[in-house]
C-alpha cells in the first residue's frame, strides 16, 4: 500500500513538472513571436502620405516647392480602355471616352498651380500620350524611360529635372510604384490619374517624398 502511494506521488510530481515546463516554453515562444512581429512592424516601409486628407504640412511644402520649381510629379494615365467595359476614346490601347474629362480636370488643377515653369514628358504608350494631350494640350517626343523604369525611375527623373523648373511625368502605375520602392516607401497601386509628388529640395539635398493626390480628391486640395 505504501509503495503504491509513493508511485502515485511520483507520477503526480512528474505530471506537475511537465505542465510547468510546457507553460514556460509556451511563454518563451509567445514572447519571441511578439518580438519578431514588433520588429517587422517597426522596420516595414512607411506608407506614402495622402495629401488630400488633412495633410496641411505636406500641402504647404508642395505649394512652396512648386513656386520655386523644385517639384517632380508622376501622374498616372487616366482609365485605360482595354481594362474597362466603357467605350474607347479611339483605339483599345488608349483611354476611355469617359476619362477624357477626368484628364482635362487634372490638367486644370495644374494650370491653376502654374505651368509657366514646368517641363512635361509622357510615356510613349497610347494611354499616356492621350492623357498628356488632354491634361496639358501637349505630347512629348518618345520617352522610353517612362515605361521601362525598373531600377532607375528616380535616377532618370532627376536627370531630366532642370533647376528652377517643375518636372511633370505622365506615366504608369508600375513606374510610380518603382519610385516609391527606390525611395524606401511601401509600394501601392495609385488610381487612374493619381499624382505622386517628390521635392528635390529635401534635407541634405536628398529628394523628399511629399505624397499623392488621387484624381477625385483634387477639389479638396487648396493650392492657391
Amino acid at each position: 500500500m505504501e509503495l503504491r502511494l509513493d508511485l502515485i506521488g511520483i507520477k503526480r510530481s512528474l505530471g506537475l513538472n511537465g505542465s510547468t515546463n510546457y507553460r514556460k516554453v509556451a511563454a518563451v515562444l509567445l514572447s519571441a513571436l511578439f518580438v519578431i512581429a514588433l520588429t517587422v512592424f517597426l522596420l516595414r516601409p512607411a506608407a506614402v502620405p495622402d495629401l488630400a486628407h488633412g495633410n496641411a504640412s505636406g500641402l504647404a511644402l508642395l505649394r512652396e516647392g512648386w513656386a520655386k520649381g523644385d517639384m517632380i510629379v508622376l501622374i498616372r494615365h487616366v482609365e485605360r480602355c482595354d481594362h474597362s467595359k466603357a467605350a474607347c476614346l479611339d483605339s483599345a490601347d488608349g483611354i476611355t471616352e469617359r476619362s477624357r474629362s477626368v484628364a482635362m480636370a487634372i490638367g486644370a488643377q495644374f494650370q491653376h498651380m502654374g505651368l509657366d515653369k514646368a517641363d512635361i514628358y509622357n510615356s510613349p504608350l497610347t494611354r499616356a500620350v492621350q492623357s498628356s494631350s488632354y491634361m496639358f494640350n501637349k505630347v512629348s517626343a518618345a520617352q522610353e524611360w517612362l515605361i521601362n523604369c525598373k531600377g532607375r525611375m528616380l535616377t532618370d527623373a532627376l536627370s531630366h529635372k532642370v533647376a528652377g523648373r517643375n518636372l511633370i511625368l505622365v506615366t504608369h502605375s508600375e513606374c510610380m510604384a518603382e519610385l516609391e520602392k527606390e525611395m524606401k516607401f511601401s509600394t501601392s497601386t495609385q488610381g487612374y490619374g493619381a499624382s505622386l509628388f517628390v521635392s528635390t529640395a529635401g534635407i541634405a539635398g536628398k529628394p523628399q517624398m511629399l505624397g499623392f493626390v488621387e484624381a477625385a480628391d483634387w477639389p479638396s486640395v487648396a493650392l492657391k
